[in-house]
């Protein structure tokens, strides 16, 4: 049975499985929000902290790994790796203490195992689609057509850097545009039916945006996945959490710990996107690049 590991610039997620019927077929999912872009610099790359937090998490994946006797694993590094000057040594002491090995993948490559993943449990499969992974050092962009790729971007867009590097939201807010303004202008999305298209966020902040319209005290993947989400909805919920500490967004129902600081800047990602699209909702999928790894190791 294969495992997927994806080391993310904020999460770091490990899941167990095995594929069928073209979907990832959990026995064991495992998280921790270990924040690896946090404390991020250009010249110094990733904070000694941040690597301390995510090795912790990786020594308990590799006892995991361990006790169910899997050999056959993926393990993917993302945003805040491709990013670091000092990648190359974190990833070898990773394997030095816990044996994974980690791959550092192209913003091309993450685009395209987010979209397997995404892809796999949206229910029915639009025939346009809009896809979006806000991560903790960047977003991807894909659209899909008949349920494929049809042209994928990764930006320099995460809610770790947002949070850290663009604290007030109305800089915030025009860096964001920027972005999205320049995935939009891009040749190969401007012939793209974006207002007939099928929007669909995955990833951390639109989970638990998905959690908190549910109110959920315990997470349940199967009721987050092709949750919808209406624009109204998403503008009263941001006002709300404008209005609270982090401590008190963290204790809202649906809250996961650790976010509550980088729910403002992942939601003001998927405000924007539905208002340059010119949509009144989204979807949310629950699965996106670790699944897309599990079905990749799969063969499918």
């Amino acid at each position: 049975m294969p495992a997927a590991i994806d080391v993310g610039s904020n999460t770091v997620r490990m899941v167990i499985g095995e594929c069928r019927d073209g979907q990832a077929q959990p026995h064991l999912c495992q998280r921790r929000i270990t924040r690896l872009g946090g404390g991020f610099s250009k010249e110094l790359g990733l904070a000694a902290a941040s690597m301390e937090r995510t090795l912790d998490a990786l020594r308990a994946f590799s006892a995991e790994l361990r006790t169910h006797n899997i050999t056959e694993v993926r393990a993917v590094g993302t945003a805040a790796l491709r990013n670091a000057v000092n990648r190359q040594q974190f990833v070898e002491r990773v394997t030095a203490e816990t044996g994974i090995s980690i791959e550092v993948i192209s913003g091309d490559e993450e685009a395209r195992l987010m979209t397997k993943g995404v892809l796999s449990v949206i229910q029915p499969l639009p025939q346009s689609a809009l896809l979006f992974d806000i991560g903790g050092g960047s977003t991807e962009f894909v659209t899909a057509c008949a349920g494929r790729a049809a042209s994928q971007r990764s930006f320099h867009l995460g809610v770790v850097q947002l949070a850290e590097e663009l604290p007030d939201p109305v800089q915030r807010g025009i860096y964001i545009e920027a972005v999205i303004d320049a995935f939009l202008a891009s040749p190969d999305v401007a012939d793209f039916p974006l207002k007939h298209a099928q929007i669909v966020g995955t990833a951390g902040t639109m989970t638990t945006l998905a959690a908190l319209f549910l109110e959920l005290r315990e997470y349940v993947p199967e009721r987050i996945n092709n949750q919808r989400l209406e624009l109204d909805w998403l503008r009263k919920l941001r006002a709300r959490l404008d209005r609270l500490t982090a401590e008190e967004r963290e204790a809202l129902p649906g809250m996961e710990p650790g976010r509550g600081d980088l729910i403002l800047p992942g939601l003001d990602i998927a405000l924007r996107i539905l208002k340059r699209t010119g949509q009144q909702q989204l979807k949310v999928a629950d699965a996106g690049l670790m699944e897309g790894v599990l079905l990749d190791l799969c063969g499918n």
